[in-house]
């Protein structure tokens, strides 16, 4: 591995080999999704507790201070949205130039395998890894197994991210499942970071996933509706921060979500 992957990879795995990640790049497909109507806004609270931030370049030069300590995902796939026949058809939108020229540390692309454009969202995650390899730039596969829920499950899963990681992905980013995760984790020969998906009812279920999917394997979580979208996104991420770095259990990591909260941490 080149001195370039190697540098831009630590820059995003931290020194423990841990990671969080904090994804606002909803709006490419969903347009002003709650919460990121002023995506500048919303993130400045919760980037001294992420190791990375995931987005777009159009929010990138619009909405981010140029001087954002933070490493950048750069998010370069697109051309599909929610009122379209279907999300999986994708393509590349941002160009190797572009993304040395905004400086990105790691690009990101979702992968739909199982979906009627498998074919041609494989073949885009191939030509990007092979533009982003002469440049030592690191690939995050976003994967999804086609619309039904009931595909988000140990076999679907460990498949998509085994094929996107034999494609040349140096990171994947995929759903946690409460049973077999750690088939998912184990199938895959690069870090694994876990998908936060819908919003769900209680912080809670946030903290329990995040530790579970923590022990069997993942390396860290690329979380944004389960924290921006909350009623205490600060106190969100730092306990989920606190899971991921500081090896907090889901009742330590809910006193010191509840003291944040009160103030009292």
């Amino acid at each position: 591995m080149d001195w370039g992957m190697k540098n831009r990879l630590s820059r995003l795995i931290q020194p423990d080999g841990k990671a969080l990640f904090l994804p606002v790049d909803h709006g490419y497909f969903q347009g002003p999704t709650h919460m990121l109507e002023k995506p500048g806004e919303t993130i400045k609270p919760l980037i001294p507790y992420a190791d990375a931030i995931m987005l777009t370049r159009g929010v990138l030069r619009n909405c981010v201070d140029p001087a954002i300590p933070k490493p950048i995902i750069l998010r370069v796939s697109g051309a599909a949205t929610v009122v379209g026949e279907d999300l999986a058809n994708e393509n590349l939108v941002t160009s190797v130039q572009e993304i040395l020229r905004l400086n990105a540390m790691a690009v990101s692309m979702s992968v739909f395998v199982g979906s009627k454009y498998e074919h041609q969202s494989l073949s885009n995650l191939a030509k990007l890894v092979d533009a982003c390899e002469d440049y030592g730039v690191p690939v995050m596969a976003v994967t999804a197994v086609g619309r039904e829920l009931e595909k988000r499950e140990a076999r679907y899963l460990a498949l998509c991210c085994r094929v996107a990681a034999e494609i040349g992905a140096r990171v994947v980013k995929t759903y946690y499942c409460a049973e077999k995760f750690e088939k998912v984790v184990d199938g895959c020969p690069v870090p694994v970071v876990i998908a936060g998906g819908p919003k769900v009812d209680t912080q809670r279920e946030v903290f329990d996933f995040v530790y579970d999917g923590m022990q069997k394997g993942a390396v860290g979580v690329n979380l944004g509706r389960n924290i921006w979208q909350t009623e205490h996104p600060v106190a969100a991420i730092q306990a989920i921060r606190a899971i991921i770095h500081e090896n907090y259990t889901p009742n330590e990591a809910e006193d010191l979500f509840e003291q944040i909260k009160a103030g009292k941490a």
